[in-house]
């Protein structure tokens, strides 16, 4: 298979290349602002899509995008790619699919609440280590009633079950207090109003939709439209994070392919490890180690090589270098830990170069046979044929209408799940608890109606509260009656005894 051009090394004068079935060893670009970093990684994607490889990227300032659309083909353009040898240069556009969590500038991407898992939830919401095991109550009780969380509503309901059933589930899954409910809440809320609600609910991403070629045989570029979502780190590197470990836990194991799978390029890498308790960095790195079996390549795109953790970044065997400017004591150090990482080259004083790259240039370093990393090469970095720079709402709306999983994903399903399984509960409960109530009032009812006229009959006859008129002189006229029928009884045999006695 035909290796990958990144450039032409000048240090050698060779050209610089990629092996396919390399390209699942991971790799990093570096370097700062300005210097090229956004048109390496457009180059690398039209590379492994050429050959037939998915690829996903993250677009963070909105000019990844123009890999949808050709180049200009400027003469600038056409210069550089006769420098570096590259004979069949042409303008071409390159498969695209857009994907925004929002549903603005793409297809929307969702998942449900039970996929994301607690411990990336906590970790969007920002809880605590007592809030972050509320968290994993609520998914334990989720279980155990068969209640299925999809969006933030059933999050919502399953939040108020827990408030109204406290004292029971503390007993039974383990203290929660009404301060903690109360902060996840709020997180809750927090999360709602920055558009995070949209990321939950169905339909649910497949992994087969990022996974596409073309017809042409070509890998479909998936482009995530990330300028809003890096306002909000932690939500944004969450869900990169979730996309790789679904990848890691659906996947086949593979071995080492000819070519990758997939490749994933994770830009503004330094939000992926900023703030991330000791648990979550091991996870990340277990998933970058293992996913390589997987024949998915993970590629992370930062400032500085030393925003990579050290036990991750061994394992990145691609390397590509963009100029770092060693204006600070954090420069310096950075400089020294790029040019420490790089196989040395006897004609290539990597310290110094690293300061004096030009735009478009790089110290690129990538396996070779067997594995073995090359000697680093200052590159001239080959030009990408797609446009370099952003396009229009109109050329983003035509890429949009053809894409093959827009009716798939761009109406929002709402089925029955926890929210509404609750909400029929309570109406139930309702009902029955109401019942003899209704009872009274239809009787209240039928008494209003009545009017007068059965107040006069409830006068007159009684109620089985009340004796009624009727009653009443009976009972009076009984009483006159016996008590005059006993006093002559009485005087009559009064009389005999004392008449007796006389």
């Amino acid at each position: 298979m035909d290796p990958i051009l990144l450039g032409k090394g000048i240090t050698d004068d060779i050209p610089v290349n990629l092996l396919p079935r390399f390209g699942n060893r991971h790799g990093l670009v570096a370097g700062a602002t300005g210097t090229g970093k956004t048109v390496t990684l457009m180059t690398l994607a039209e590379g492994f899509s050429r050959i037939g490889v998915p690829v996903f990227v993250a677009d963070v300032k909105g000019d990844v995008a123009g890999l949808a659309v050709a180049g200009d083909g400027s003469e600038r353009v056409r210069q550089r790619a006769s420098d570096i040898g590259i004979t069949d240069y042409a303008p071409a556009a390159n498969p695209v699919i857009f994907w925004d969590l929002y549903g603005k500038l793409g297809h929307p991407i969702r998942t449900t609440v039970s996929e994301m898992g607690p411990t990336l939830l906590a970790r969007i919401l920002e809880l605590n280590d007592t809030q972050s095991g509320v968290l994993d109550i609520l998914f334990k009780l989720a279980d155990d009633r068969g209640l299925l969380l999809l969006d933030l509503e059933d999050f919502r309901a399953l939040l108020g079950l827990i408030v109204e059933e406290r004292k029971d589930i503390s007993t039974e899954y383990g203290l929660v207090s009404a301060q903690s409910v109360g902060a996840i809440q709020r997180a809750l809320l927090r999360l709602e109003q920055e558009g995070g609600e949209n990321f939950f609910g169905e339909p649910a991403l497949e992994l087969a939709d990022l996974m596409r070629t073309n017809t042409d045989g070509r890998g479909v570029i998936g482009i995530l439209a990330a300028d809003q979502l890096i306002l909000k780190p932690r939500l944004y590197s969450s869900f990169l994070l979730w996309l790789l470990s679904e990848l890691f836990e659906n996947l086949p194991e593979v071995g080492d392919l000819e070519k990758p799978k997939l490749v994933f390029v994770f830009d503004e890498a330094h939000l992926l490890f900023d703030d991330s308790p000791p648990a979550l960095q091991q996870r990340i790195e277990q998933v970058v180690r293992l996913i390589r079996s997987k024949g998915v390549g993970v590629y992370f795109c930062s400032q500085f090589p030393d925003d990579v953790p050290d036990n991750i970044l061994g394992q990145l065997g691609n390397r590509v270098q963009h100029a770092l400017r060693a204006f600070t004591p954090r420069d310096q150090k950075a400089v020294k830990t790029a040019a420490e990482t790089f196989v040395p080259n006897p004609k290539l004083n990597v310290a110094e170069a690293i300061s004096k790259l030009g735009t478009g240039e790089a110290l690129v370093s990538t396996l070779q046979d067997k594995g073995v990393p090359s000697p680093v090469q200052q590159s001239l970095i080959a030009p990408p044929r797609c446009r370099m720079g952003a396009i229009n709402e109109a050329e983003r709306q035509q890429v949009r209408n053809g894409s093959p999983v827009g009716a798939k994903y761009d109406t929002r399903i709402d089925r029955d799940s926890a929210s509404e399984m609750l909400a029929k509960r309570v109406e139930s409960a309702s009902v029955s608890a109401n019942a003899p109530a209704a009872k009274q009032e239809a009787e209240a009812k039928g008494a209003e109606e009545g009017g007068f006229g059965q107040a006069v009959k409830d006068a007159v006859f009684g109620t089985k509260r009340r004796q009624g008129m009727i009653e009443t002189m009976a009972k009076q006229t009984s009483r006159t009656v016996g008590n005059k029928l006993g006093q002559q009884i009485l005087r009559g045999v009064l009389g005999s005894i004392f008449g007796g006695k006389r």
